[in-house]
């Protein structure tokens, strides 16, 4: 069973990257924000507790996080592994991961993480916006604030999976075959 963590900054090509890795290992991907929509508009208990939490402005707990994830992991009892997007953020998250992932006698194989300077993110994230309408992704404050909040709060997971010897760092920039190529090689490296 293969088991990805995929990080990278906004704009990095995290979603286009992980069709790809879905793809081509057969894995399931879970992305926490998909998982949060669909558990909202689904009206589960889960997704009622998740909104209490936004509509007062909160960040939604880990450990309500963490049973959306578990209960989409024990749906799909038959994966040939899973590519976690948009999780863990925190360490506190990867230890909640890999003590859950323990209980099911897997493991986290390894951390793809997608290395893109600023400019580059910068500029991606301006073209996405002129594509996809997304209003975060078109004022150029709003997308330093992001990535200023990924290096502080989430960059630091990558931290947590350097020490396991599980952190892959792959360059992020150049076309989306080539991107995928060295992303096939780094999983492959590694098995």
């Amino acid at each position: 069973m293969i088991n990805l963590v995929l990080f990278g900054p906004p704009g990095a090509g995290k979603g286009t990257q992980a069709e790809r890795l879905t793809e081509k290992y057969n894995l399931v991907h879970l992305s926490t924000g998909d998982i949060f929509r669909s558990n909202i508009k689904g009206g589960t208990e889960l997704g009622k507790l998740a909104q209490s939490y936004m509509d007062a402005g909160n960040l939604v707990p880990d450990e309500v996080t963490i049973k959306m994830l578990e209960s989409e992991v024990d749906a799909r009892p038959d994966a040939g592994g899973f590519i976690f997007d948009g999780f863990p953020r925190t360490e506190t998250q990867a230890k909640a991961l890999d003590s859950f992932l323990n209980s099911k006698r897997t493991e986290v194989t390894m951390m793809l993480a997608l290395t893109v300077d600023d400019e580059e993110l910068k500029t991606r994230l301006l073209k996405r916006a002129e594509t996809s309408g997304r209003a975060d992704d078109a004022d150029p404050k709003i997308i330093e604030n992001r990535i200023a909040v990924y290096k502080k709060e989430t960059a630091p997971v990558a931290e947590y999976y350097r020490k396991q010897h599980k952190l892959k760092e792959v360059n992020g920039v150049g076309s989306v075959d080539e991107i995928s190529r060295r992303l096939y090689e780094a999983v492959e490296d590694h098995g």
